[in-house]
């Protein structure tokens, strides 16, 4: 490995230490082992690895070596299998190490996919849709239930069952989630509408005018109440708006009523809204007026 020769004391660590074979607590060991003996995890949740990042941390550990082992799984006498540090190895590679310092973890196949999943999820920048993948892979693989899960991984259930619902959004969400075009908020928001159509448009309009979380929340949840949102040039409404006639009778009744456009919304459930727009303050005066006639009669 290389290691600069300013941090050299002496004959180095290897005469205090030898790196051969630390045992470490359990069955671990620490050893030196050669990259061309290890191979990646196949189920290994990270997908992409930032060349640019890879790069930098390979100039990195050209100057002062690996500064943490990574963790392998032995398989046989000469092959090896990444647990956790798949892109310390990988910067390895392009640093040109033959060998890398590992921790030797003494691990059954069911248990591989879980070691890594929490090893990575704690120490490396996972997106949010490579989490819920493998969150969902070991579910399936293992039948666990989310309360199971949870207590494996040390995350709360409502975090287990918040990432597991972005993988029900549609697709290309899905991609703009892993290509972080959008962040978990806005997922988060769009998930909570019932229809993929209308997750799609305002996912649309979302990379259309750069909205916010914030201003994402405050659509869907308009639209979630049954009211019909203008977006620039787009109309929004939610699948089934359209008012019961007695409604609509109510609804130009009260505009004939205030001189004015007014707005009425209702859900399924019976609660809406009723806005009353105006134009300007003069407007807005004859209105309360109009309220004030009412109260005083």
């Amino acid at each position: 490995m290389a290691v600069h020769k300013k941090f050299a004391l002496g004959r180095g660590l290897d005469a205090l230490i030898s790196m051969d074979e630390v045992k470490t607590e359990g069955s671990s060991s620490i050893n030196e082992i050669e990259l061309s003996k290890i191979s990646v995890n196949p189920s290994q949740p990270r997908r992409e690895f930032d060349q640019t990042a890879l790069e930098e941390l390979a100039d990195s550990i050209k100057e002062i070596g690996i500064i943490q082992p990574i963790t392998l799984r032995k398989i046989s006498d000469d092959s090896y299998q990444i647990i956790a540090g798949e892109r310390r190895y990988r910067a390895s590679q392009l640093a040109g190490l033959q060998t890398i310092t590992a921790y030797i973890r003494t691990a059954d196949d069911e248990n591989v996919m879980e070691m890594a999943l929490i090893e990575n999820i704690q120490r490396e920048d996972l997106n949010s849709l490579e989490i819920a993948l493998a969150y969902q892979h070991l579910i399936e693989q293992y039948n666990l239930t989310q309360e199971r899960l949870s207590e494996r991984v040390g995350k709360k259930r409502t975090t287990i069952a918040n990432y597991l619902r972005l993988l029900k959004l549609p697709a290309q969400i899905q991609v703009a989630l892993q290509n972080k075009t959008i962040d978990m908020g806005h997922a988060r928001a769009l998930i909570t509408l019932n229809d993929p159509k209308l997750q799609v448009k305002v996912y649309e309009e979302i990379l259309q005018h750069s909205y916010s979380v914030r201003k994402v929340e405050e659509i869907v949840k308009a639209l979630n109440q049954g009211e019909t949102i203008k977006s620039g040039k787009k109309t929004l409404a939610t699948k089934g708006n359209k008012l019961p006639e007695e409604y609509n009778i109510l609804k130009k009744h009260l505009s004939g009523f205030f001189n004015a456009k007014v707005q009425l919304s209702c859900t399924a459930k019976g609660k809406g809204k009723i806005s009353i727009p105006f134009s300007n303050e003069e407007d807005l005066e004859r209105i309360m007026e109009i309220f004030d006639s009412i109260k005083n009669k």
